[in-house]
């Protein structure tokens, strides 16, 4: 793997300068279908939804998963990015440093998925268990796990998972253990509209809307666990001299906890409610639901996790068991065992155009990523 990294890293290059924007991932995960198969991986094929799945040829049976089947542990990477189309996403580099949008999420985890089955073909490793590779869609934001949600259906490739491992971005201490929940949406206004000097006075969208922002953000927040409240997106209004017919906000809430999410989704119903009530009546208010990840929890002491923690201090690091959004949110919530890892290295600026990696111990990340599925498959 050592030998090979260099491979990996162009590797990484080449799918970050594939565009992968939101709900548009098909060009990059064709490609990453033919790297599965140059890496020995076989059965590769699409889901419905846009996976690429694919079954690892080197375990105790290459056919393909059965209902009745041995359960496979999943490792996967995402394909999309936050970027949207027409984005300029050529990568730059300066010996171990790349620049590039997406360059380390995830291009980086993506580029650690093949070079695991690579090196486990070439080396001749065969595992105790079946593998299942797998790069999902949908990971960023508006594709609200869509991907996973697939993975894990009743008619999924991985519905019967014995666990679940995510490749995703740099590092290599950090094993997220504990899903971030999260629930967003957009509260959207809608009035009669009309020319701003000649029909004013007309009820604004815009103006109701901004009350039930100032009430949005002066809602108690708990503290433990710590919950948050976000107005990421504000719109509306079609010219500078007209009063707005729409206005809308998008709104993104955060806790470990889905019964505070469920609190402060109610609490958030009864602001905008209120403020429908004082509205003049040609205002219209509604709340819509546009994102929802799970919270969840991965036992420390459990076979998953104490891999991932054996393999990071085999390379002299102190693990560090971390919460967060990902895709283990998914298989977290219907008690499969889940992590995600960083693949090695360094990186900065992520969701960004000068998101940044360097390839600083970028092996040591990759091996640990092999080191942990081993522990957990065991070795023929």
């Amino acid at each position: 793997m050592r030998a090979d990294n260099e491979r990996t890293l162009a590797t990484q290059i080449e799918l970050s300068e594939i565009p992968a924007p939101p709900f548009h991932e098909e060009a990059r995960g064709s490609r990453v279908a033919e790297l599965f198969s140059d890496a020995g991986l076989a059965h590769v094929s699409t889901d419905r939804v846009g996976n690429v799945v694919a079954r690892a040829a080197f375990g105790p049976t290459s056919s393909p998963p059965r209902p009745d089947g041995e359960p496979p542990l999943v490792v996967s990477a995402h394909l999309d990015t936050v970027f949207p189309e027409g984005t300029d996403v050529r990568v730059t580099r300066e010996g171990t440093l790349l620049r590039g949008p997406g360059i380390s999420d995830d291009a980086r985890g993506l580029a650690t998925l093949i070079a695991l089955a690579r090196a486990c073909d070439k080396g001749g490793v065969r595992t105790g268990a079946p593998v299942l590779f797998v790069a999902t869609v949908g990971e960023e934001g508006p594709g609200d796990l869509r991907g996973v949600r697939q993975l894990f259906a009743e008619d999924g490739a991985a519905r019967r998972a014995r666990g679940f491992v995510s490749l995703d971005g740099a590092g290599i201490e950090r094993i997220v253990a504990r899903g971030l929940g999260s629930r967003r949406f957009r509260v959207a206004a809608r009035g009669p509209g009309g020319h701003s000097w000649m029909d004013w006075g007309t009820a604004n969208p815009i103006h109701v809307l901004s009350g039930v922002a100032e009430r949005l953000v002066a809602l108690p927040l708990p503290e433990h666990p710590v919950t948050t409240l976000t107005i990421a997106r504000w719109g509306g209004g079609k010219s500078i001299n007209a009063i707005p017919q729409h206005a809308w906000l998008e709104l993104d809430t955060r806790s470990e906890s889905d019964e505070r999410l469920d609190a402060l989704e109610r609490a958030l119903r009864l602001v905008v409610a209120d403020a429908a009530s004082a509205a003049p009546s040609s205002i219209e208010l509604d709340v819509q639901p546009i994102g929802r990840r799970p919270s969840g929890a991965t036992a420390p002491d459990g076979e998953l996790a104490r891999a991932a923690v054996t393999a990071t201090r085999f390379f002299g690091h102190d693990p560090d068991l971390a919460l967060s959004s990902t895709d283990a949110n998914i298989p977290m919530e219907i008690g499969i065992p889940a992590i995600t890892l960083g693949c090695g290295g360094e990186a900065g600026k992520a969701h960004t155009t000068d998101e940044w990696y360097r390839d600083t111990g970028g092996v040591d990340g990759v091996l640990r990523a092999l080191y942990t599925v081993l522990l957990v498959t065991g070795v023929t």
